[in-house]
């Protein structure tokens, strides 16, 4: 028996090649977004103070760091720095 082209055969067969066109376009745009966001600049330098407290802060010379080396050397929030009274 011959198999007969009809018209809901070909446009399932298009409804197929579409949904995979879709896909690829869809993976490659996935592959390609870390490329893209890494090659930009950080928004907030690490130099720089993050609000005007820290500035302030800064200019009186009571300036606490956010983060301080445990034993091991990872970076901790410095929590016992921050929350001692002023003396």
């Amino acid at each position: 028996m011959r198999r007969v082209h009809t018209t809901s055969n070909c446009v399932r067969a298009l409804a197929g090649a579409g949904a995979v066109v879709v896909r690829l376009a869809a993976l490659a745009c996935v592959a390609s977004a870390p490329a893209l966001v890494a090659c930009q600049k950080s928004l907030f330098p690490e130099q720089q103070p993050r609000t005007q407290f820290e500035a302030y802060e800064i200019m009186r010379q009571r300036y606490v760091p956010l983060e301080e080396p445990d034993v091991f050397g990872t970076p901790r929030p410095a929590i016992r720095a921050r929350l001692t009274p002023e003396r």
